[in-house]
């Protein structure tokens, strides 16, 4: 399949603003894919060269691609610059310059789909002395071959800027009408992407299998799972109802959440993140323990990483605990924050899935693998009959410093990458305020005023996630709360992917005065959730002025920095309207 081809339609899906037109644009494209082509393609069209767990990017900077062009096109570099300054985006300089090239083609090669992508690898792949150069006469041989628009499309690949506006939730309904001829088939190849976290391979297995293989698909050791997610309750006599009287309650530590992959006859161990994040270098001490402390061949399971004191033995907060996620100083971090995983589930184990399982099941398997250990420990728990009995080992967890319960339904299966009522969380925070944190997506920044004018930072404009249209719904303006050393942070790592023009999948009114990509997610705590037409989360139609959405009230940042979490992983506009009914009627309960 022809580059120039599927350029085509990334144009044509730039300019549409119908989410249905956009899965009949992208269903169009991927059935022109072989089998063969087909990973490369999703992996394009995600704006990635693989897998967001494994880690590989182009490595390409804005100066390097300025190079590349001038080298391609003739131009000096300080015309690109000046093109690049009036579009503020270097894909459309790279078409402007690519259409009044001053060199002349050589040859007629027309690359394909693959061979851009291979290339991107190599660019990807090159390092050491040298390397510099080595990549820029990569990219500059690709776009030498270009035309215009493909040339937009080589460039904001190669710098991670694809701004496509397209979801892998969308794209999994495409590939669904695509290989199917029915976007029914999305929940079953949304199963499949939950067990891998891999939507190349989701492609690729649907190509060559068909349904069949995407119907058989199984959870395996080193590719991440997407983690199982809780609901929220306000009561103790909620959750028993929901859990038909009976239930199991875990202690739940506010730690780092790990994935650990382990394969003992390879000798091999990898952690994962929440975000699916390859964390293996970090943590050597947890990587020892996966197999000194388990007797598995082969397992999958996660737990709650969080360090204490050694002296003490008490815990540390998250803000200390996440220390040892670093690059550098490594050994030294592990001996200052040692670390206890507290593992509470298992997905996998000597050669069998266990994500069909029943939880009590899977809990049992979990105890049987694990020996007596320092560093590797199961979750604390009880089985609870009562709401009475649920609260008093609640209360005992808190008074422990812990962040609160988790109750699971005693037959409930994993649910990957899913958010269900089978697992619900009960945290010291619903006492007070909003009843819990939520998750936001960073999608713009303001600049600052008056005595922030020096930091050049003034606030945050964040959204929700919304599934159902995959796109992003601001929900609140945050504007105060934050230290000087979080608006130094902000505003330099904002400044990276800032921009005056608003990214395709965000929906707001309220325009900043930089928008940001949606990459970022943090942790915000409020008073309560309010209604507002200023807002487009859980509105119909954004753009209707009369309509009530949904916004913060007093909104603050907790923490320091950014989540663990990618920004479809934040909270979801379903989410924030089941919140604000649970809100409302302890209103109406508290009387």
């Amino acid at each position: 399949m022809l580059f120039r081809d599927v350029s085509g339609y990334y144009d044509r899906l730039e300019s549409v603003s119908s989410r249905l037109t956009m899965i009949d644009l992208l269903s169009e494209m991927l059935s022109k894919a072989s089998k063969d082509e087909i990973r490369a393609l999703v992996y394009f069209t995600q704006g990635i060269l693989a897998p967001s767990f494994e880690g590989v990017e182009t490595g390409m900077a804005e100066k390097m691609a300025i190079t590349s062009i001038a080298m391609a096109t003739g131009f000096e570099q300080k015309e690109v610059e000046s093109s690049f300054r009036k579009t503020g985006d270097m894909g459309k300089a790279a078409e402007e310059l690519a259409a009044k090239t001053r060199l002349r083609r050589i040859g007629t090669t027309k690359p394909s789909v693959e061979r851009v992508f291979q290339t991107m690898h190599k660019i990807a792949k090159t390092s050491g002395q040298g390397s510099k150069e080595v990549k820029l006469k990569l990219l500059a041989g690709l776009l030498a071959e270009a035309t215009p628009v493909e040339a937009r499309y080589v460039v904001r690949f190669a710098l991670g800027k694809l701004r496509l506006g397209i979801g892998d939730a969308t794209i999994l309904e495409a590939l669904a009408k695509s290989g199917t001829g029915s976007r029914e088939a999305k929940t079953q190849l949304e199963h499949a992407y939950n067990l891998c976290s891999d939507l190349g391979k989701v492609a690729e297995t649907l190509y060559s299998e068909g349904m069949r293989g995407i119907e058989s698909f199984e959870a395996e050791p080193f590719s991440p799972i997407r983690p199982a997610l809780a609901e929220r309750a306000n009561t103790f006599e909620e959750i028993m109802k929901r859990m038909n009287g009976r239930c199991y309650a875990e202690s739940k530590y506010d730690g780092l959440r790990m994935q650990i992959h382990l394969d003992r006859k390879a000798g091999r161990v990898e952690i994962f993140s929440r975000n699916l994040e390859r964390l293996t270098e970090m943590f050597p001490d947890v990587a020892r323990a996966a197999l000194d402390e388990t007797t598995a061949h082969s397992a999958v399971f996660e737990g709650e990483a969080i360090s204490y004191d050694d002296s003490s033995g008490e815990f540390h907060s998250f803000q200390e605990t996440i220390q040892r996620k670093r690059k550098h100083g490594i050994e030294e971090a592990a001996e200052q924050f040692p670390m206890h995983v507290f593992t509470f589930d298992l997905m996998y184990l000597n050669g069998k899935s266990y994500i069909g399982m029943e939880y009590t099941g899977r809990r049992a398997a979990l105890e049987s693998m694990l020996k007596e250990g320092n560093i590797i420990r199961l979750t604390d728990r009880i089985e609870a009959r009562s709401s009475p009995e649920l609260e008093r080992y609640f209360n005992t967890a808190v008074g422990s410093g812990l962040e609160g319960i988790i109750a699971k339904e005693p037959g409930s299966k994993y649910v990957a990458g899913a958010r269900k009522f089978s697992w619900i969380k009960m945290k010291r925070s619903y006492k007070a305020e909003l009843s819990d944190t939520v998750d936001l997506v960073i999608i713009g920044y303001y600049l600052g005023r008056g005595q922030r004018a020096e930091f050049g930072f003034g606030g945050l404009l964040t959204a929700v996630y919304n599934k159902e249209r995959d796109a992003f719904e601001s929900i609140t303006r945050i504007g105060t709360g934050f230290t000087e050393e979080q608006m130094v942070f902000f505003r330099k790592d904002l400044g990276r992917s800032r921009s005056r023009n608003k990214p395709p999948r965000v929906e707001s009114v309220l325009v900043p005065d930089f928008w940001v990509e949606p990459l970022h997610v943090i942790e915000v705590r409020a008073d309560e959730i309010t209604r507002s037409p200023m807002h487009t989360c859980g509105k119909s139609d954004y753009k209707d002025q009369e309509e009530q959405g949904y916004a913060l009230r007093f909104p603050r940042i907790v923490g320091k920095g950014y989540r663990d979490k990618g920004p479809e992983d934040a909270t979801t506009t379903h989410e924030i309207v089941e919140m604000f009914k649970l809100q409302r009627k302890k209103k109406i309960d508290d009387g």
